[in-house]
């Protein structure tokens, strides 16, 4: 617990911060570790896209290229761009393709597009015609419809004599949308659609798993696996127990710790009133801080068929939401903490090993995704090194 004592010297940024997050890259490196061993002979890339998932790509990006990753995926050319000092022989994979006006970021940074419609193989040919060969990507929808050119638009491509020597893909891959479902049939028909466009690209390496898709089984790894969510300590398959380390913790200042009688109500709209004496933490974090108005107390109409409000940990002990989370500052009903044992300037976990990402996100209606991607600026951060 910390005192507010005027006499003592200023303290480290991080011990002082409002916000802060706690990134573990001890736990990040593990999970690829695991991550790669569950995808037995295949390869292990690292999707580092959004900022690595909200966590920082040049920290997480350094630690995974030094535990041995080699390949790796952004969404954009800039986080590309951003990524190729901190992994200098890795391949970066650009998902979004490459678009007008960005051939010189991928040339100079060595980066292969994933290819993903006739129109960005039109153009990828034109650059190829002017600038030589560079190598690309190509990805394949499956049935996800989403990006990706279509199985008969692949398998033409496949069976295109025409194509300059040039053209020199060096992987192929698509995407499942039910990989978290293992008894999914969908899962076995996307396999099969991509057996046969695999076959048909003979000698290019291929890729369909994405974080869950390696909980699928040996047939789902091809060449490369290619996990996200699991290495930042997400959830990925949802019928079994998350065996991931927790990776970010996010913790909040407690601002005050007020007492309030039965009967008064707490926070905007006064929609949730106190069944008894209370004493209501109130934290430094809100939707501001990616901590989203859905994870406002029972009772708050907020949302529908959506577990009811949030969780935070302080002094040993689960603590709720309560009232409606406002921009900047969040209430914790701590009644039930010792007094002694939770005060002003103390820091409420709001998730990491005591709160599980996914149990937060769920209370909001929401996945692990969203919170990390949605970390807001005001976190001082602090990131605990691996040991490679």
């Amino acid at each position: 617990m910390t005192d507010l004592d005027p006499t003592e010297g200023e303290l480290d940024p991080f011990e002082a911060a409002p916000l802060r997050l706690t990134i573990d890259l001890q736990a990040l490196t593990d999970n690829w570790r695991n991550l790669a061993q569950r995808s037995g002979r295949a390869r292990t890339g690292a999707v580092l896209k959004a900022d690595a998932y909200g966590l920082g790509i040049e920290d997480c990006g350094t630690a995974l290229y030094h535990a041995g990753a080699r390949d790796f995926f952004v969404a954009a050319a800039t986080e590309g761009e951003t990524l190729r000092p901190y992994a200098p022989e890795a391949r970066i994979f650009v998902l979004s393709g490459i678009w007008p006006g960005q051939e010189k970021t991928f040339f100079d940074n060595d980066l292969v597009p994933v290819l993903a419609s006739e129109e960005q193989l039109a153009f990828w040919m034109s650059v190829l015609a002017e600038r030589g060969d560079h190598p690309c990507a190509l990805q394949v929808d499956t049935g996800f419809n989403r990006l990706g050119l279509s199985v008969a638009e692949a398998l033409e491509l496949a069976g295109d004599v025409s194509r300059p020597a040039s053209f020199s893909p060096v992987l192929l891959l698509s995407h499942l949308h039910s990989s978290d479902l293992s008894g999914a049939d969908s899962n076995r028909v996307q396999l099969e659609a991509f057996r046969k466009i695999s076959h048909a690209f003979d000698g290019i390496e291929a890729s369909l798993s994405a974080s869950a898709g390696i909980f699928l089984g040996p047939e789902y790894h091809f060449d490369l696996t290619r996990p996200g969510i699991a290495l930042y300590g997400g959830q990925a398959a949802g019928e079994i127990g998350n065996p991931m380390r927790p990776v970010a913790t996010a913790e909040a200042r407690i601002l005050q710790v007020r007492s309030a009688l039965a009967g008064e109500t707490v926070s905007y709209g006064g929609s949730h009133r106190l069944a008894r004496d209370s004493r209501l933490a109130i934290a430094a974090v809100g939707y501001a801080d990616g901590y989203l108005r859905a994870l406002s107390g029972a009772g708050i109409p907020l949302r529908q068929a959506v577990p009811s409000g949030a969780f935070g940990f302080v002094a040993g002990q689960r603590v709720p939401v309560v009232g409606r989370v406002t921009m900047d500052l969040t209430i914790f009903d701590v009644t039930d903490v010792t007094s002694t044992a939770v005060r002003a300037g103390d820091y409420i976990e709001l998730f990491g090993p005591n709160m599980p990402l996914e149990e937060v996100a769920n209370a909001g209606g929401t996945i692990g995704y969203e919170l990390l991607t949605g970390l807001g600026l005001r976190y001082e951060r602090r990131y605990l090194d691996p040991d490679i």
